[in-house]
């Protein structure tokens, strides 16, 4: 049996480790960052125990500002509408109702914006630190550093997926601000050179991690086994450049092998542990109307007879109805309140693969990939023309029912040219190309 580790059972073996140096892991005013050192104290000390607080900060940390995320992208993608009493904006601006538009100085880009800047100089603390230690091994120092900069990127990805062409800061170990605003291209650039940094580092990181890792990296929480989470997060980024056979290459290197599970992957795992956090995103699926996560009724809509993935929505058997908006459909993929979020999981290595199959010529493996992925859905294999044209199609409808809630539809079809197919479900809304960069940023 798999014994599923919570970040806060991690956490707690970290204190345990630095219990010898003085320092409570839980003794910060945020519980759901249990890495207790600060960067002053890491810097002066750079000792084993407070860098492997750090590594599990790193990782803890990376789920704040996920709940924001995944309504960001899946509200304005009409993937779901999340609908609260006590909040319009949610129906009103992401779905830009009326004269409603996004507002720069709000939680729903301020909040994410900052949970992963957050992320970002954690792991700069911990590179920092590792440079400046002397009794970790070389292999132990290449592991770690490993980890902190494939977090890193991780963090900077999202945020560039949120504000787009309006790019990213980049920030230097080391430094106390930010650079300047980055172009979509070149903050692209950044990550994919952050993530290969990461992988060289890993790849020399010897057998194990010197610090405890979650159960949301099962088999995947050493540095050689880390290493192909980098690879696969690498691919994603260069299917987003539209460097296609250099995505190919990185799933290659990834986790995906011919028997892979599509739900093997690497997760946000959450807990009701002391110091542990819920899933910031669940919301029971029978909640009320006026607190849910309504499903959009597009994704039943267009589905295809017999798809198992239409479990991913629960049918309520009535009408609900919020601010306009109206659907029989909840939200189902997060069931309970510690329901794990993927990160990066092998069915999107293959829709990647997919992808880049079919638009390189390889149409056959291309298929071959997708069906995979339908019969896993319980679909009958692909019967459509086999052109590009028409497998690309298939690979947007696949990633659509496979990923759905995981924080990919907005970011496929804009990268496909496509926001304009996306449903309007009220006359005025819009859909909207991108996010502002927060006003405390500045241009």
């Amino acid at each position: 049996m798999t014994i599923i580790r919570s970040l806060a059972q991690t956490a707690l073996l970290a204190a345990l480790v630095a219990a010898g140096a003085g320092c409570d892991l839980f003794e910060v005013e945020d519980r759901t960052d249990p890495n207790g050192p600060s960067r002053d104290e890491v810097l002066a000390n750079p000792s084993r125990p407070l860098l492997s607080a750090v590594a599990v900060g790193i990782e803890a940390t990376s789920r704040n500002g996920l709940n924001n995320y995944l309504t960001d992208v899946g509200v304005v993608g009409r993937e779901y509408w999340v609908t609260s009493s006590a909040d319009p904006r949610l129906t009103a601006d992401l779905l830009g109702k009326g004269t409603s538009v996004l507002d720069n100085n709000t939680f729903y880009i301020t909040g994410p914006w900052a949970a992963h800047y957050r992320v970002v100089r954690n792991a700069n603390t911990m590179l920092e630190g590792l440079a400046l230690n002397t009794t970790l091994s070389a292999a132990e120092k290449a592991g770690g550093s490993g980890w902190a900069k494939t977090w890193a990127a991780y963090a900077y990805l999202l945020n560039l997926n949120l504000t787009y062409e309006g790019g990213i800061r980049i920030l230097d170990v080391g430094a106390d601000e930010a650079g300047p605003l980055l172009s979509y291209d070149a903050s692209l650039a950044a990550i994919a050179s952050l993530l290969d940094s990461g992988s060289a580092d890993l790849a020399a990181g010897g057998d194990a991690f010197f610090f405890p890792v979650s159960g949301g990296f099962a088999g995947f929480n050493t540095p050689a086994t880390f290493r192909q989470v980098n690879r696969g997060l690498a691919a994603r980024v260069a299917l987003y450049r539209g460097n296609y056979a250099d995505a190919g290459t990185r799933v290659a290197e990834s986790f995906l092998s011919g028997a892979a599970d599509g739900a093997t992957g690497a997760y946000h795992v959450f807990g009701t542990g002391s110091g542990d956090i819920l899933n910031p995103f669940f919301l029971p699926p029978t909640n009320a109307a006026s607190g849910a996560h309504l499903a959009h009724p597009s994704f039943v809509a267009d589905a295809e007879a017999g798809d198992t993935r239409l479990g991913k929505v629960l049918d309520r058997g009535e009408t609900l109805t919020f601010d306009g908006l109206s659907s029989n459909y909840t939200e189902n993929v997060y069931r309970v309140n510690t329901a794990p979020i993927p990160i990066l999981r092998a069915a999107e290595l293959r829709l990647i693969r997919a992808e880049v199959l079919a638009r390189t010529g390889g149409l056959s493996g291309a298929v071959d990939d997708l069906d995979a992925i339908r019969t896993a859905a319980g679909l009958a294999p692909y019967a459509g023309a086999v052109t590009e044209a028409a497998v690309l199609d298939e690979v947007l409808r696949q990633r659509r029912y496979e990923l759905y809630a995981e924080g990919h539809r907005w970011i496929d079809m804009r990268r496909f040219g496509r926001l304009g197919q996306l449903p309007i479900d009220r006359p005025g809304d819009d859909v909207w190309e991108q996010f502002p960069i927060p006003l405390a940023e500045g241009s």
